[in-house]
């Protein structure tokens, strides 16, 4: 299963297309049949342990205990419009776009430390309950675990795997019940939270029950205040941050902190820390093949979404070995060795032998598949 792990995610790193067991098959020059690859999609569950069992080693090559680690924790959607519904490719709000699209929704939590992103952990939302919607009478799909659920989940795992100093998340994620459990682990975090949340100011009016919604707090931008949100006992540090947006309008980010000892910039800097997280989506979908699977079932599906983070994870081993180097210089680099194989088969394109077709018929069949095996080559040479 090994072996067949690191070919596969080779072929994610390296492939420009859909990829299928049949193309990979083919780059080996069938020396794997691609009935074997299949098996190997709908065969063992892969899962957020066997994905930490990848990320371990580099982690504990990482670890140091004078930089800050920080989990970064949030949830994106691999849209799949083409696909057939089921338990994982179903319907989901997408925040970004403000509207449902079709897709697998997945949470996941990366680790942050020395300017590396490493993904520990992730799970796949399942709506795996068929509901009927009161309001319109029509039948949906519903995940019997929610997405607070699942990060819940992976605090403790993480937290059991590896030292850290802060969890990030976005407002989604600041509720009462997360925080809760945050400190039950004993974790400091630092969260965004949303402007209509209750506070009071003072221990006095939380006594007596006096709270009043966070944007109409007298809270002066990148200073603090403590702060109790209603449902919590314990204190928490309140910073507000002004920015302009990109059309020129004026923007409002409240953060939250459990760490009292922090100032407003300390705040903000933590939090920014979380925006690897969104590099991470945004490379898992360009550069890991994540959405570019033609798998029809949940569980070759579900694989193929772990191997896809374990293709990450090689990118981000690349990136340390290459100076630093992005994940998009490091497949622009591996795409400049196809476009070389690809102009030298137009070269001899341009002298035919006697018999065309049959020239035409070969090199219809081995174009694509040379090109994609001087890709996974181009892709060992950076490796070593």
């Amino acid at each position: 299963m090994d072996n067949l792990a690191h070919l596969y995610t080779d072929y994610l790193l390296a492939s420009t297309g859909l990829t299928t067991s049949t193309g990979l098959s083919a780059v080996l020059d069938s020396d794997i049949g691609h009935d074997k690859i299949t098996r190997f999609l709908a065969g063992e569950q892969l899962d957020s342990k066997w994905l930490w069992s990848e990320a371990k080693p580099i982690v504990e090559e990482l670890s140091d205990s004078r930089a800050t680690a920080v989990l970064a924790i949030d949830d994106s959607i691999a849209e799949k419009p083409y696909s057939s519904e089921n338990e994982l490719i179903c319907w989901h709000y997408d925040h970004s776009k403000d509207r449902t699209v079709k897709g697998i929704n997945f949470v996941s939590s990366v680790l942050r430390t020395k300017q590396v992103s490493l993904p520990v952990a992730m799970e796949l939302v399942r709506k795996d309950k068929i509901i009927t919607d009161k309001a319109t009478g029509k039948q949906k799909r519903q995940s019997q675990l929610t997405k607070n659920d699942l990060f819940r989940q992976m605090v403790n795992a993480c937290n059991q795997n590896m030292h850290l100093d802060y969890v990030l998340a976005d407002s989604w994620y600041c509720s009462a019940e997360n925080i809760k459990h945050l400190a039950r682990e004993g974790l400091d975090w630092v969260m965004a939270v949303k402007s209509n949340r209750l506070a009071a100011r003072s221990p006095e009016d939380k006594k007596n029950g006096i709270y009043t919604n966070i944007r109409s707090l007298d809270l002066e931008p990148n200073s603090t205040a403590k702060v109790w949100l209603k449902g919590l006992d314990e204190p928490l540090v309140l910073t507000k941050q002004v920015f302009k947006n990109e059309d020129d309008t004026e923007g409002i980010l409240y953060l939250l902190s459990s760490d009292l000892s922090l100032d407003a910039d300390q705040i903000t800097a933590l939090y920014q820390k979380r925006w690897c997280v969104e590099e991470y989506h945004k490379s898992l979908k360009n550069n890991s093949s994540l959405q570019a699977s033609p798998t029809k079932v949940p569980r070759t599906q579900s694989n193929h979404c772990y191997l896809s983070v374990g293709a990450f994870l090689k990118l981000e081993k690349l990136k340390l070995r290459n100076h630093d180097q992005n994940h998009f210089a490091l497949k622009a680099k591996i795409y400049l060795h196809a476009t070389k194989a690809a102009m030298d088969q137009v070269k001899k394109l341009s002298t035919f032998p006697k018999d065309r077709a049959a020239y035409r018929r070969q090199f219809c069949v081995t174009s694509v598949m040379k090109i994609i095996l001087v890709l996974m080559t181009a892709l060992t040479d950076i490796c070593l």
